[in-house]
């Protein structure tokens, strides 16, 4: 990255120390100097990814990026970072955000600016982390064909409004380094068969290059053809592309591809980025007569950018967004210290998702009481939606065939779409189920109040903010906004129906009357957030215990990480009432009074037993209490 590139410059005063870039790198300091253990460990990755000769010259390269990067740091960052705990990267004050930088609209202002306004408005204090979709300009896929990596849409704003949202958010950012847009610049450099971009994509001379047997067993999430046809300086070539015919899979077979995403990585730490997503990383290295997904080698670049960004970003993350079977989702933390911090937590939509459409919550309560993750450093990212869908692959050998169809079935009754990848034997199977949430867990024309259906749509959502891990919440999650039809008829696709763009009068002006269905949900929501962020048994690492209370109810008790006290999640996922009997003695306590954080009432414990009784979708946080109320 060119030295040149310009940041908006903050004032002195308004610099938080910690967080700080130079414009300008520094060179009358010290160099880096990268500790020999780590040029150990990632020279030993780049030999096992290119062989001894090509890793020297790959290592060379990366180590003069790092110290690029590291004299754009101020000293007040680099002292920071020397009192940093990695066990408490994430706290139970981590709240994220998901939302495009233009979901919000105000044709008097840039989308990026009206996305500012809205956040320090409502949320300011509530929800610390913005995730921001992919920003940069793009062909196609609402971001993700990039088509320049280094550029904020200008549709959108510029690098200095991303900057502004810094000063009161942590940002986490995508790196979406499995593929980048026919359009861009690497793109038609190859086409032009510039030779410097020659195998920067996996690039076959005839479609027949490409076998039957290959075809079979290459695992992808789409129903399109993996290989493109395009016409180049020096005629067709067939381009593998996982996603679309508009996103070129990137070669990183070539270490120059790599050396790059290194360097655009690194960039995106100077321009404010605490997390890194890594998209659809699964499918970051293509082998044939593999599956292409799940590589050693795709593992091996993400422990690489682990160990740069520990050398000269050690407060930054990497979360993997890899949508496939559970126990295949969680091999992304590695050894609990040297892959990603944060996974996705995919299968919890759809369970959570089956829980409420069936009013039984057995499957959800023996899945959760498996998890755990492999050290303090790692947790998991707790959402319900997402730009996207509900994904079910993480669900395969959770939930039966039978219920997953059952579930996409209730999805199509209840107005969303289901959209398919292709099987290796030709056949099709579910995917994604594409519908907001609300409207998933709602049905439109139900005979029901108004207030049971928003009662519904919380209860579901205080799960994700109850179990170990961080929660996020997509910003139509937010506000429960109901499917939106109209928008996949016009651009033709499934995923539409979940992002439709916001007037911002029409927004605020239904935030702030109480008779709406926007201000229930985002004012009850909120109201989560803000005693979930208060509480530190729901730090990340803080221990759980899932309790089996019966089919109706889900519980788990969080204790903080001194074991003072604890935190009973009970969440009713019925229409019914639900009656709790709970001798105390089960759960190993004895505190003979509980005070509710919700509705801040105490219950009172005789005889040792907890006796209540849940409202229809009633949500209880019960905290153990000696003596009075505080």
């Amino acid at each position: 990255m060119e030295a040149s590139k310009k940041f908006e410059v903050i004032p002195e005063n308004q610099l938080d120390w910690s967080k700080c870039h130079f414009p300008e790198p520094d060179y009358s300091r010290p160099p880096l100097e990268i500790p020999w253990h780590y040029k150990e460990r990632i020279l030993d990755k780049l030999i096992f990814l290119y062989g001894v000769d090509v890793a020297w010259k790959a290592f060379l390269e990366i180590e003069r990026l790092m110290k690029v990067y590291y004299a754009h740091k101020s000293p007040g960052m680099i002292e920071w970072e020397k009192e940093f705990k990695p066990e408490n990267r994430f706290t139970e004050k981590d709240v994220i955000l998901i939302t495009y930088g233009d979901l919000i609209r105000d044709p008097k202002k840039k989308p990026l600016e009206t996305l500012e306004e809205f956040c320090s408005t409502y949320l300011k204090g509530t929800i610390n982390t913005l995730h921001i979709l992919p920003f940069f300009p793009y062909s196609s896929d609402r971001g993700f064909a990039v088509m320049d990596f280094e550029q904020v849409d200008p549709t959108l704003g510029t690098w200095d409004d991303i900057l502004r949202l810094k000063k009161n958010f942590r940002l986490m950012f995508d790196g979406v380094f499995n593929h980048v847009s026919s359009k861009s610049r690497w793109f038609q450099e190859f086409l032009n068969q510039n030779p410097d971009y020659e195998d920067f994509f996996i690039v076959f001379s005839t479609k027949d290059q490409l076998s039957e047997d290959h075809l079979r067993i290459i695992v992808r999430p789409r129903t399109s053809e993996v290989l493109t046809p395009f016409r180049t300086l020096n005629g067709e070539r067939w381009v593998w592309t996982t996603f679309s015919p508009d996103q070129i899979d990137l070669n990183y077979r070539n270490h120059r591809v790599l050396e790059k995403m290194v360097d655009i990585l690194l960039y995106y730490v100077r321009r404010g980025a605490d997390i890194l997503r890594l998209d659809a990383v699964t499918y970051l290295w293509t082998e044939l007569g593999t599956e292409c997904v799940h590589l050693q080698q795709t593992h091996a670049i993400i422990k690489l950018f682990r160990d740069i960004l520990n050398v000269v970003a050690p407060h930054v993350a990497i979360i993997t967004e890899t949508n496939v079977p559970h126990a295949e989702n969680i091999t992304y933390f590695g050894n609990g210290e040297d892959e990603a911090q944060m996974v996705y937590n995919f299968a919890l939509p759809p369970l959570v998702l089956h829980t409420f459409q069936t009013g039984d919550a057995t499957e959800l309560t023996r899945w959760a009481a498996s998890l755990e993750t492999p050290s303090p450093y790692t947790t998991f990212f707790n959402f319900l939606d997402s730009h996207d869908g509900i994904g079910v692959m993480a669900v395969r050998n959770i939930l039966t065939d039978e219920q997953i169809e059952a579930m996409a079935m209730r999805v199509l009754e209840h107005g969303g779409f289901i959209s398919y990848k292709r099987n290796g034997d030709g056949s099709l199977s579910p995917y994604e189920l594409n519908i907001t949430w609300f409207s998933a867990i709602n049905r439109e024309d139900a005979e029901e109040p108004v207030e049971l259906q928003v009662q519904r749509y919380l209860a579901s959502r205080s799960i994700a903010l109850v179990l170990q891990g961080v929660p996020g919440v997509y910003l139509h999650g937010l506000l429960g906004s109901k499917n939106d039809a109209d928008a996949v008829l016009v651009e033709k696709q499934r995923r539409s129906i979940n992002r439709k763009n916001i007037d911002r009068s029409s927004l605020f002006e239904a935030l702030e009357n109480p008779e709406t269905t926007t201000h229930k949900i985002t004012n009850g929501f909120v109201r989560l957030i803000k005693t979930r962020i208060q509480e530190p048994a729901f730090h990340p690492n803080a221990p759980q215990r899932i309790l089996a209370l019966g089919s109706g109810v889900f519980a788990v008790l969080r204790t903080n990480n001194q074991e003072q006290y604890g935190v009973l999640c009970l969440t009713n996922v019925t229409p019914q009432k639900q009656e709790i009997v709970l001798p105390l003695e089960e759960i190993g306590v004895s505190t003979p009074a509980w005070y509710d954080l919700i509705s801040r009432d105490e219950i009172q414990v005789r005889d040792n037993v907890l006796r209540l009784t849940l409202k229809p979708y009633g949500i209880y946080w019960l905290k153990s209490i000696a003596g009075s109320i505080p």
